[in-house]
């Protein structure tokens, strides 16, 4: 059974599934929680942080990738297929300017960033995905198999990855100078 119709057909499964959730789920999503709302409000970060999102968001991508299709026997493909979902988005998100209001210091060497609810959406979005997909290989576990299934999840992954690293690489433009990155 699909988790979408089991949720439909019976709601209150959703208190089952989470009872049965391991603790440190619940730890990961506070983590994530905590760096999304971080976001949300206008800071300075060093490069070194500004990296972060994108490479964490990255690897608990692949991680969903691979734990869910290690088995499978097509991996390889799958994770060609999440890199093929992140070099498009990279592609399409690279077209755009560097994100209104953020500004280099070369003088502190960090970047102001803008608040934005955006990070903590994507961020909520890789997890809740991870989550979903975990529950239902946990439910039906040959799922795993079908092209239907794995391809678009392993997709998925990949745009969201994408969608990271592109304004992480907007953003780093500034790093060449204001004039050269509004060009860019």
């Amino acid at each position: 059974m699909l988790l979408t119709t089991l949720l439909a057909e019976h709601p209150s499964a959703i208190v089952d599934i989470v009872r049965q959730t391991p603790a440190w789920v619940a730890a990961l999503l506070g983590g994530l929680a905590y760096l999304g709302f971080s976001a949300s409000r206008d800071r300075d970060v060093h490069i070194g942080r500004l990296l972060l999102m994108p490479v964490a968001m990255g690897a608990m991508a692949l991680w969903g990738v691979e734990s869910a299709f290690n088995g499978t026997g097509r991996l390889p493909e799958l994770l060609a297929v999440w890199a093929a979902g992140y070099a498009a988005l990279l592609a399409l998100g690279l077209r755009l300017p560097v994100p209104a209001g953020v500004r280099y210091s070369a003088a502190l060497r960090s970047f102001h960033l803008p608040g934005s609810w955006l990070p903590m959406g994507l961020i909520l979005a890789v997890f809740l995905l991870k989550y979903a997909i975990g529950v239902q290989l946990a439910m039906e576990p040959t799922i795993a198999t079908h092209p239907g299934f794995a391809y678009p999840v392993a997709a998925v992954y990949g745009l969201l990855s994408g969608i990271f690293a592109a304004r992480t690489l907007r953003v780093l433009r500034l790093l060449r100078g204001p004039a050269t990155a509004a060009a860019a």
